[in-house]
């Protein structure tokens, strides 16, 4: 998750050098060539708990506004771009070397409606059908209960959040947490539930009603 010492996945400007290299992996069942480099999260593979998401989320809806929060290189980000190539595709991310590379490996993978942007570049006005996220646990729970807090609301009526997060990590606190929040904050709009668990992790489901 470190380069070195200084440089975390969060780093918005990593100071580590920014060589590139190929990375070949599998996404939504096909062998595809992406670019990855240090400074960022996870550079070298498909980490296990986006495999997890992205094997035990349901399809996402065919158009719309489709969102991955933390997207690193783009493995989530690129995968709702392959499934859904008609909606339109939001990776945010702090990290500027990261949303450079899921930029170009969107456009390398032929997802055209992309958009690898810092949370403060998404128009206000824009509700997502869909949010898939491997969250940034280790920025601190009260930077994730404000990250979290800034997008779940912005979901569509009907639409749908997947959130992946180690057990060991305070995945069952999270669910608890995210079901209190929403509930305090727009009574009977959002059900908090559990998708799945995998290898070590659950997959959160936050479903908006009205």
């Amino acid at each position: 998750m470190m380069s070195k010492q200084t440089d975390h996945y969060f780093t918005a400007e990593p100071a580590s050098t920014a060589e590139r290299r190929q990375l070949r992996v599998h996404l939504v069942g096909r062998e595809v060539i992406v670019q990855t480099a240090p400074g960022i999260f996870c550079p070298d593979r498909v980490d296990i708990g986006t495999a997890v998401l992205l094997r035990e989320a349901p399809v996402p809806p065919p158009t719309g506004n489709l969102l991955d929060i933390g997207s690193g290189w783009g493995p989530i980000a690129l995968s709702l771009g392959l499934l859904s190539p008609d909606a339109s595709i939001w990776a945010v991310d702090v990290n500027q070397r990261a949303l450079a590379l899921s930029r170009d490996n969107a456009k390398a993978l032929g997802i055209i409606d992309f958009h690898g942007v810092t949370p403060e570049e998404v128009p206000a006005e824009i509700a997502f059908e869909a949010i898939w996220s491997n969250p940034p646990i280790r920025v601190g729970k009260l930077a994730l209960h404000e990250l979290l807090m800034k997008w779940l609301p912005r979901l569509t009526p009907g639409g749908s959040a997947y959130l992946v997060v180690r057990k060991n990590l305070g995945s069952d606190s999270l669910q608890r947490w995210l079901t209190t929040e929403l509930e305090a904050n727009q009574p009977g709009a959002f059900t908090v539930g559990r998708h799945g668990t995998a290898r070590g992790f659950r997959l959160l489901s936050v479903h908006r009603d009205r």
